[in-house]
């Protein structure tokens, strides 16, 4: 993901990871979300999604499995990437009604992911998280400093991506 390659003698700084993290929220178009109810059997599929810079925005059915377990819960994990360059970010939600964004937000996500859950019905819902933990890692040497972020604030910043480790 990243314009420089990984070393094979040592992991990415974590400005860099930030930098693809960063990169890979605005260019991907799917990830994974993970849910699951109060003492049920967790959740995971596949959801499209758009990044604005500050909130992951989903749609789905409200009365999905998913649906009902992001607003019961208010919580949720996502991962984007494969096993040799995951993202995973950890989030709280919000439940927006499908009618109260504004046409530009909703626009853009039809947009960004070809499907508009609008033009569904009034069963779909937004479902707008907030990232509180982010991390990133591609092989075990990056395990270490993999939190990126952590109670909703970045630990490095972006800016420093072509400084040391």
């Amino acid at each position: 993901m990243s314009d420089e390659a990984t070393p094979p003698d040592g992991p990415r700084s974590r400005a860099v990871r930030r930098r693809d993290t960063e990169r890979r929220l605005a260019d991907d178009v799917d990830l994974w979300v993970g849910t699951a109810s109060r003492g049920g059997v967790p959740h995971l599929v596949p959801l499209s999604f758009d990044w604005d810079g500050e909130h992951v925005l989903l749609a789905t059915p409200a009365d999905s499995p998913t649906g009902r377990n992001l607003a019961g819960s208010g919580d949720v994990r996502l991962a984007l990437g494969g096993t040799r360059d995951v993202t995973t970010v950890e989030g709280s939600v919000e439940v927006v009604p499908l009618d109260a964004l504004p046409d530009a937000v909703g626009d853009r996500f039809a947009a960004r992911t070809g499907f508009d859950p609008r033009a569904e019905g009034p069963g779909y819902a937004w479902f707008r998280v907030r990232p509180v933990r982010v991390q990133a890692w591609r092989e075990a040497n990056e395990l270490a400093g993999r939190e990126l972020m952590r109670e909703g604030r970045w630990l490095v910043d972006a800016a420093t991506a072509g400084e040391g480790r």
